[in-house]
């Protein structure tokens, strides 16, 4: 089976050695996004919600360049730095996921990289 790497200047470069996505057959597999906006290179904001919607538009726009979408996101996976923000990030990604909502889980961690709130990855169609 082949391994396609997937990248978009419309998301951030990779700040080590790895892809933004991997498509193996029909699956899509996105690194963790955070929340970078990809035109200056900067953490968009300390604030959890503009955090959350940038990483969101990243994961959308990786997804966008392998000729998906977030409607064919069928997992996952949450990190945040801590669970008093769970309801603040899950109102801001149910505006992102529609019904038939992916599977998920959300994990609090104790830190991320570049000392962010939240990072997301996603595996796709």
């Amino acid at each position: 089976m082949k391994k396609d790497i997937i990248t978009t200047d419309k998301a951030p470069k990779a700040i080590g050695p790895y892809s933004q996505a991997v498509r193996v057959g029909e699956l899509i597999y996105t690194s963790g996004q955070i929340p970078i906006d990809p035109a200056t290179g900067e953490i968009v904001s300390d604030q959890i919600e503009a955090q959350t919607k940038q990483v969101l538009e990243n994961l959308k726009a990786v997804l966008n360049e392998a000729g998906s979408s977030l409607d064919n996101v069928i997992k996952t996976t949450v990190f945040i730095t801590d669970m008093n923000n769970f309801a603040i990030v899950n109102n801001i990604y149910g505006q992102y996921f529609k019904d038939p909502f992916p599977a998920r889980s959300c994990v609090e961690v104790s830190k991320l990289p570049k000392n962010v709130l939240v990072e997301i990855e996603v595996v796709a169609f």
